[in-house]
């Protein structure tokens, strides 16, 4: 039986209680896990000031005033927000030996100098205060079976308290972790004030990049053209300018997916042991490895989606129309190119199999599909696959550059063009690749990471930690 199911509970199920919860509080949080404990088997019972007008409880559960309901339960969640605990003191010798469970957040960090979950344990020292399932939100705990692998976070200074509320969290289908004591609640209930905090970086990485070659393009194409020549292309900016910006950051922020994991295999190389901890800079930068290669693929999507409306754009179609005009006029023909035809149809066919293994990288990068994999498994894809697509969209960018290098109007203002500088850092992580997969650095780099250590540097790093990073190549 689905433990969110409550059609399927049988009157017999019913009546198999595994105690009685008591719940301050009849909103949204507390209602959904009101309706949650009993679809668990628990008791439910809500404390309210106002008993009599709360129609909007779980069927099944119990209305009394707040003594009333502590006297009901062992276990009482709290679920007023923390200028609304006032009414705590009153009933010190009715909580007393009972555990409180604290569920509150703050609207942003620093807002008290003190966890809500110590202030409420200072206002009632008789109970033992426990902070958890203040990261599990409302629709969570309604969508029931489909969010069980939401994790419920728990620190408190008493054992049993904490067994007490890891034992609810598991019977809700949820993953209880232990953060401590106390003095952790702090940490805890910062957590859900983050946003998006793997992908700060890479957002930064990625905006950074696309500001420098929006308008490092914006010069050599647009204003070139306009003082040199005097004419205005600026409607290139919306399509031309946009789809030369994509694939450059695309392909650079590709790049240091692999560059990091290059980069550390080198320093145990160097450090001749797994042992030694990697600088915090390089722990960052492979923390936020899947989101850097997350946003590559949202530019890659958009260079096919705006390559895609390339024929069907005004200013295509007229400089196709006149060209086949001025070719009828002067009764030339158009002779076919074998050369051009090889160089574009490569060009083209490597853009595809790139992308096509991009999205591969991507799709195997989601929870659902990365948690069915072994480790061999997941490291094939993202590893090796994922150089091979590193490789692929590098021979794109050069077959699409050609031989442009050996005229000297390629350098506009003496400045190399964007496809040019996008090659710098793929090229170079190519080589380190295959520096480090020759048979004997490769064999080298195998025996490190099983553990053997090179003798003169055993001293070196005594004291230090292993990365907890896994470092894939």
């Amino acid at each position: 039986m689905e433990p969110d199911s409550v059609a399927m509970m049988t009157p017999i199920n019913r009546e198999r209680k595994m105690g009685t919860v008591c719940i301050f509080g009849t909103g949204d949080f507390g209602r959904s896990l009101g309706m949650r404990l009993l679809q668990a088997g628990y008791g439910v019972v809500f404390g309210s000031r106002e008993p009599k007008i709360s129609p909007l409880v779980p069927q099944g559960s119990k209305v009394m005033t707040h003594a009333e309901a502590a006297n009901e339960a062992q276990v009482i969640f709290v679920a007023v927000q923390r200028e609304h605990y006032d009414f705590l003191t009153s009933l010190t010798s009715v909580l007393e030996g009972k555990v409180l469970v604290d569920v509150s957040n703050n609207l942003k960090k620093g807002l008290y100098p003190q966890s809500n979950a110590e202030y409420l344990s200072s206002l009632v020292p008789g109970a033992a205060v426990v902070k958890a399932f203040n990261t599990i939100s409302a629709w969570a705990l309604q969508s029931g079976g489909l969010d069980a692998n939401r994790q419920v976070y728990v620190c408190g200074d008493q054992p049993e308290a904490k067994q007490a509320v890891v034992d609810i969290a598991h019977s809700l289908g949820l993953t209880a972790l232990d953060r401590g004591s106390l003095r952790a609640a702090g940490e805890v209930e910062n957590i859900p004030l983050e946003l998006f905090p793997l992908w700060r970086l890479p957002l930064r990485i990625a905006t950074g990049l696309t500001a420098f070659f929006f308008f490092y393009l914006l010069i050599r194409d647009v204003i070139y053209a306009r003082v040199t020549n005097n004419k205005d292309i600026s409607f290139r900016i919306m399509i031309s300018l946009a789809n030369k910006v994509f694939p450059i950051v695309s392909l650079i922020m590709l790049a240091l997916c692999y560059l990091p994991g290059v980069i550390a295999a080198f320093l145990q190389l160097y450090n001749g042991t797994k042992y030694r901890r990697f600088p915090d800079w390089l722990d960052r930068w492979m923390l936020c490895r899947k989101q850097l290669g997350l946003l590559a693929l949202g530019f890659a999507f958009l260079h096919v989606l705006y390559t895609l409306v390339i024929p069907i754009r005004y200013y295509v179609r007229h400089r196709i129309a006149t060209f086949t005009i001025s070719l009828v006029k002067e009764n030339k023909s158009y002779e076919f190119d074998r050369t051009m035809a090889w160089r574009t149809d490569s060009y083209y066919s490597l853009g595809i199999l790139g992308f096509g293994l991009f999205v591969l990288l991507g799709i195997t990068s989601l929870p659902s599909v990365s948690n069915a994999l072994n480790w061999r498994e997941f490291r094939f894809v993202q590893s090796y696959l994922g150089h091979l697509t590193l490789l692929l969209c590098t021979a794109h960018t050069f077959l699409y550059g050609w031989d442009r290098f050996l005229y000297p109007t390629t350098y506009k203002w003496w400045t190399l063009p964007g496809y040019m500088l996008s090659l710098v850092i793929p090229c170079v992580v190519l080589v380190l690749k295959l520096i480090l997969i020759t048979p004997c650095v490769d064999r080298t780099v195998t025996r490190i990471r099983q553990g053997w250590e090179r003798k003169q540097k055993i001293g070196a790093h005594a004291n230090g930690a292993k990365s907890s990073q896994p470092l894939i190549l």
